[in-house]
């Protein structure tokens, strides 16, 4: 059986999966389709940031970090903590961490003939 079939909670290789699943599944990815979103949340790997700092490290401006911040946080892919007046964003699920990092890596086999992630 697929790591897929396994991960997805199938019995059996060849079935389909729950249209539910299937169905959020899509909703993260195409979520993670933006380039600002997902460089959001490369960045927030493992920590924690306030948007006027994620805009700088991006380029862009904070209001609209913060539109892609809130899409983010309304789907469950960030969390928010207040201190005073700065927010703070975090994004603790271990699960969108993987699967973000492994759309980077397999954006690097297509585009290195050794990955980044394989050199020593």
């Amino acid at each position: 059986m697929s790591m897929v079939a396994r991960s997805a909670g199938n019995d059996a290789a060849g079935r389909a999966p729950e249209e539910a699943v299937v169905n959020h599944a899509a909703g993260v990815l195409r979520l993670l389709a933006d380039r600002t979103r997902l460089a959001v949340l490369v960045m927030l790997d493992g920590t924690e940031m306030p948007v006027g700092a994620i805009a700088e490290a991006l380029g862009r401006p904070v209001p609209g970090v913060s539109q892609h911040l809130a899409k983010l946080r309304a789907a469950g892919m960030v969390r928010v903590r207040r201190q005073g007046t700065t927010s703070y964003y975090s994004q603790p699920d271990e699960h969108l961490a993987a699967l973000v990092l492994n759309a980077l890596q397999l954006s690097e086999h297509a585009l290195y003939e050794v990955p980044p992630h394989h050199r020593s």
